[in-house]
């Protein structure tokens, strides 16, 4: 017997080669080939057989955007506030979801107490497991205190005895929990492989936008933290959320990474207890040290994720260091961090160059964005000089290699949630400072590294 002809299949972009090579001759990614086998198939578009669902791959009348008829998207509030805030406001109908995560961090919890929501307020819903029982749902299900759920649960993992499923309940919302587990017969591959994912989120991506059920997909993560299987998995789908957080603290961080119906990067706020995952109202607390007195090498920076500005502590410790001294960084980005260093240097006249510099955001919150810059300079020099920064003190605001402060995105909502919280000193760049006075803070507006620096000694 002949020996089937195999192939390679990258992991990340879902291209092939006919051997395999270190570099994916596709995307560029590195040692992503892996071996596969031709599947058996009634055709190459094996999506033909998917019964009703089928229609969609007729040609649709060419319309000119004009004509076609423009509505907003209605969302249903799942009832857990944190979690619509991310999706954008609530579930859309016909929208599917994927949600990644490391194991055990509460996707399952999550999704059971969403779907718990949404059948007490009357939408139909089904919530297919593939990695555990029925009875082990059960059992989650009354440690959260969802004693008397009505929702509808499937342990199956055969792809077309789901859609069948679907297609004789007619949910509302559907959760596949896990992607990777399902497997279809059209396919020889086992559940997991490339050829899998795709396949089997190809069929419910089309039953979703076929029927307007919602579907959310939980998929698997890597080592690295990305979610695992083809990267054409998040092209596919309409919203990519994460979970962030450390499984041994009980705070939890969902971020939209892609949302065709919301704001990217918003992200929610939850604190696991025995009870399931709950809305944190305040979550700037949890990212605000409670210090008696001012220390130094402690700043509060305001940072704004999504459409939610967030109050972080940005704490530093500079130390001897050696003949190698290191920078390192937790929550920030460590060649960001160097640059600043830079920069401070040369515009400020303050040298670490012989000192280990140790920089942190509190609570385990990542922060991206540039606006941290000033924030970060000012808690290594009052680290350095060993003076607190003033009580009630914030800062944000970009930094050039050039020294001087650029201004940060929706710098009023930024000011207005530092008042709000009791903070009654702010330095931020002058582009970003307010035409009226904002009641209880004072606003000292920069154009440079060297004029916040005079600015934080005045205060001294």
């Amino acid at each position: 017997m002949a020996k089937e002809k195999t192939f390679f299949t990258c992991t990340e972009c879902g291209g092939s080669s006919p051997r395999w090579l270190g570099k994916c001759p596709s995307c560029g990614a590195w040692n992503t080939l892996i071996e596969s086998v031709p599947e058996a198939g009634p055709g190459k578009n094996r999506l033909s057989g998917a019964g009703q669902y089928a229609g969609l791959a007729q040609a649709q009348a060419v319309m000119p955007l004009a004509a076609i008829e423009a509505t907003e998207v209605a969302r249903t509030a799942s009832g857990i506030e944190e979690l619509d805030r991310v999706l954008g406001g609530g579930v859309v109908e016909g929208a599917v979801v994927l949600i990644g995560g490391d194991p055990g961090i509460g996707k399952s919890t999550l999704l059971l107490q969403a779907m718990d929501a949404l059948q007490r307020i009357g939408l139909p819903t089904l919530y297919v497991t593939g990695e555990e029982s029925g009875a082990q749902v059960a059992l989650r299900s009354r440690r959260l205190g969802l004693d008397a759920s009505q929702v509808n649960v499937l342990a199956e993992i055969q792809l077309e005895k789901i859609l069948a499923t679907v297609e004789s309940t007619q949910p509302a919302v559907c959760v596949i929990d896990s992607i990777q587990t399902i497997y279809s017969d059209q396919l020889t591959s086992a559940p997991g492989s490339v050829a899998q994912v795709r396949e089997c989120a190809a069929h419910l991506t089309r039953l979703a936008k076929a029927t307007g059920i919602a579907v959310v997909l939980v998929g698997h993560v890597t080592k690295e933290g990305a979610l695992a299987g083809p990267r054409v998995l998040e092209h596919m789908v309409d919203t990519v959320l994460y979970f962030e957080g450390d499984t041994h603290s009980s705070f939890r961080l969902v971020r939209a990474i892609k949302n065709r119906f919301g704001a990217v990067n918003e992200i929610g706020v939850f604190a696991m207890t025995e009870k399931g995952l709950k809305g944190v109202a305040n979550p700037s607390a949890i990212f605000l040290s409670q210090h008696s007195e001012p220390v130094p090498g402690s700043c509060v920076l305001v940072t704004l994720e999504g459409t939610r500005p967030l109050l972080v502590e940005i704490q530093a410790l500079v130390d001897g260091g050696g003949p190698s001294p290191r920078r390192l960084s937790v929550g920030l980005e460590r060649d960001r961090l160097a640059m600043l260093l830079a920069v401070l240097h040369r515009h400020a006249g303050v040298a670490c160059a012989d000192q280990d510099v140790f920089v942190n955001a509190v609570g385990g919150v990542r922060i991206s964005e540039p606006a941290a810059d000033l924030a970060v300079m000012l808690s290594i020099t009052s680290s350095l000089r060993g003076r607190a920064l003033p009580k009630g003190f914030i800062a944000f605001g970009e930094v050039g290699l050039a020294g001087e402060v650029r201004p940060a995105p929706r710098g009023q909502e930024r000011l207005k949630e530092a008042a709000k919280l009791g903070f009654t000193i702010a330095v931020v760049p002058k582009a970003n400072a307010p035409k009226k006075p904002i009641a209880g803070l004072t606003i000292h507006a920069v154009e440079r590294v060297d004029d916040a620096m005079d600015v934080v000694r005045g205060l001294g």
